[in-house]
């Protein structure tokens, strides 16, 4: 028998007098109560109350009892109405999985405002290349970038980002600015190598798409580093458009080609089922949708 059922039921009828009352308060049958309370006074071992054809009234054990527990349930239904008032805004520890490129480029300049929006949120950041499992983790909110694996976890679309060229103005000055893709040949063409091979740049070309592996003397295995090399004027580099966003606003770097972008990668918020109610996650997911689209990411 559910203890604190039964003790509800208890503090009910002695405050109404009824036991049909107090069933029907509690949205129990009468015989349902009833047993309730004879469960709880065999429990104790003692009469808490006297039961006549037309009504209940405290015996002095129960009277005593009765106090005890009416204070305790008021107490309980505060705590509730308290935790209740929590859920409602965003508060607690919030732990954040991120791939690195994307916590650097986006998240990270973006933190403080987050923080600064939500001052009863604590956050805690993991930028990682190589994703672990969010179940086993604790992680609230795991970002993706890219094709998603069956995780039965909750995903929540936020953008999908555009791969685009983009060089210095210093080096589209002294190279000149390509206005075909067979022009690219003729480039220093930045590469990413990633797991040991250097990533093709996938381009529209007129009515198909093609790729290209990329020419020229520096190839690096870090995607910040890439951008770097072209705000240098190192060569032309292929990135994806948050990546390029901040220095593109600078005057620090220029998209060329610019119908030849076709590549796209979405990017997902994964959650628990569990979690995915959370004020603090829908508060930081709908702060990273907005962040996304200011950097340049398409919805």
């Amino acid at each position: 028998m559910d203890r604190l059922g039964s003790i509800e039921a208890f503090v009910k009828a002695a405050e109404l007098g009824s036991f049909t009352l107090a069933a029907r308060r509690l949205r129990l049958s009468p015989s349902a109560l009833s047993r309730r309370v004879a469960w709880l006074e065999e429990e104790l071992g003692v009469r808490l109350l006297h039961r006549t054809t037309r009504a209940v009234r405290l015996s002095e054990d129960g009277r005593v009892f009765f106090e005890r527990c009416r204070d305790s349930l008021r107490e309980l239904e505060e705590a509730q109405h308290a935790v209740s008032s929590l859920r409602e805004r965003p508060a607690g520890l919030l732990r954040v999985e991120v791939p690195t490129v994307l916590g650097r480029h986006v998240l990270v300049p973006a933190l403080t405002r987050f923080v600064s929006r939500h001052a009863e949120v604590r956050v805690e950041l993991h930028l990682r290349d190589h994703p672990l499992d969010p179940t086993s983790e604790g992680i609230d909110v795991a970002l993706r970038l890219g094709a998603l694996e069956d995780s039965g976890l909750i995903a929540r679309k936020l953008g999908r980002t555009r791969m685009r060229i983009c060089g210095a103005p210093g080096y589209l000055k002294r190279k000149g600015t390509p206005r075909t893709v067979e022009a690219l040949s003729r480039h220093d063409c930045l590469g990413l190598s990633l797991h040991g091979r250097v990533m093709p740049w996938r381009l529209r070309d007129r009515s198909r798409v093609r790729e290209l592996p990329p020419h020229g003397r520096i190839v690096v295995n870090n995607s910040e580093a890439l951008i770097d090399l072209a705000v240098s004027g190192a060569g032309l580099a292929w990135v994806c458009d948050f990546m390029m966003a901040r220095a593109h606003a600078a005057g620090q770097l220029v998209e060329v080609l610019e119908d030849a972008a076709c590549e796209q990668r979405p990017i997902h918020a994964l959650s628990l089922p569990s979690r995915q109610a959370l004020p603090k996650v829908r508060a930081f997911v709908e702060f990273l949708a907005e962040e996304l689209a200011r950097n340049g990411v398409e919805t």
